[in-house]
């Protein structure tokens, strides 16, 4: 099964959960084992409890701090 994730901005953190377990339970079996892989190497994947709103922004604010949009990088291609 694939599970295709669409983003709308250069730094977002998805919620996936339920998908994933829409996709798990509509198994045939019952017995699963659930990898999630991401192809880019500028995506990931991250387990955190959502109970806390402001996880997702200092998530955000951390990465955005320690990899700033605007710098003065050198490897400038089009999909770094």
């Amino acid at each position: 099964m694939i599970l295709t994730v669409k983003t709308g901005s250069k730094t977002e953190l998805v919620d996936i959960t339920s998908r994933v377990q829409k996709l798990v339970s509509s198994s045939d079996t019952n017995d699963v084992l659930c990898m999630l892989f991401v192809p880019h190497t500028t995506a990931a994947v991250t387990i955190n409890e959502s109970a806390d709103p402001s996880v997702k922004a200092d998530i955000l604010m951390i990465l955005n701090d320690i990899i700033p949009w605007q710098a003065d990088y050198r490897h400038l291609e089009g999909n770094s």
